[in-house]
């Protein structure tokens, strides 16, 4: 077994090899990662999410991001969750494809993870991941989800601040939209605004917000970017700075540790749940025309 006392120190002290062995450590669930967990100091490095639909320029906009966190002479740890190959449940895009630029940068830090059939956007170890990340002493982490539509809220449950990404062409799917994505976001980042209408659809999503406007003690920022030419991403990091600020004197800090705690309690009660097995006992106990879903789950 692994002297994960000895890797922890290592990581601390920025050894990039020796974070990433302790990822896939935790990823694959080990012998000894919990334990390994256990141990990891409490950190409060920010987590910055990146969410929207398919298309809204998310990896434009994290590799823009990144970019002006470096010009600041910080440094930035990046999980860019990608979808999972059917076959070996890795990860269908890859971090030095879209990243490559700072791939050798040793203030910045890139791992692609699949999200191993989560709906949710994100991989299922992605908390235990991040807290490993955490104790490796970046200035910040960010987050971009696979982007999946609606189901991809649960990285509400791990940002400190979550930005929502959309283009001016989504017109009538704002309202479509409403019920999830866009309840959960922090800032708003409207990317491609070169485009036709652009500013007439800010108008708009302002106005559809304006209800929500009244429940915070703030107006949620409306962003314009473009994110290919990395304008408007000062003005991006500005309002994720404000709203990293606003949160330590909220209660958001509460319910981001109850999402982490419930998940995670969750994944523990389901741990001998298997998908496999549970095919085996389908065959089992159904025959063509009989099964009762419910009988059946009451066993578990």
């Amino acid at each position: 077994m692994q002297d994960w006392k000895s890797i922890s120190r290592q990581i601390k002290s920025f050894d990039i090899k020796s974070l990433a062995r302790a990822i896939s450590f935790v990823e694959n669930e080990a012998e000894g990662h919990e334990d390994f967990l256990k141990s990891l100091e409490i950190s409060t490095t920010p987590i910055i999410g990146i969410t929207g639909p398919p298309g809204a320029g998310k990896s434009t906009l994290t590799d823009a991001l990144i970019e002006h966190i470096v010009s600041l002479q910080k440094k930035v740890a990046v999980l860019c969750i990608d979808p999972s190959s059917p076959f070996n449940m890795g990860a269908l895009l890859g971090d030095r494809i879209r990243m490559s630029e700072w791939y050798n940068n040793p203030n910045v830090y890139i791992r692609s993870l699949a999200t191993r059939g989560s709906l949710g956007g994100l991989n299922p170890k992605i908390i235990e991941i991040s807290d490993v990340i955490k104790t490796a002493g970046f200035d910040y982490i960010i987050i971009e989800t696979v982007g999946v539509g609606q189901s991809e809220i649960e990285i509400v449950g791990l940002a400190d601040v979550t930005v929502v990404a959309i283009v001016p062409e989504a017109g009538d799917e704002i309202q479509t939209m409403k019920a999830g994505l866009m309840e959960i976001a922090d800032v708003f980042v409207v990317n491609k605004s070169d485009r036709p209408g652009a500013d007439a659809f800010v108008n708009n999503l302002r106005q559809m917000l304006a209800p929500a406007f009244s429940t915070h003690s703030h107006e949620l920022p409306i962003v314009k970017t473009i994110a290919s030419q990395k304008k408007g991403i000062d003005e991006l990091y500005y309002a994720i700075f404000n709203s990293l600020e606003r949160i330590s004197t909220n209660e958001k800090k509460f319910h981001l540790l109850t999402e982490k705690v419930w998940t995670l309690i969750l994944k523990k009660r389901m741990k001998d749940i298997d998908k496999m097995n549970l095919l085996q006992e389908i065959k089992k106990h159904s025959t063509v025309n009989a099964f009762n879903l419910y009988e059946f789950v009451e066993k578990f």
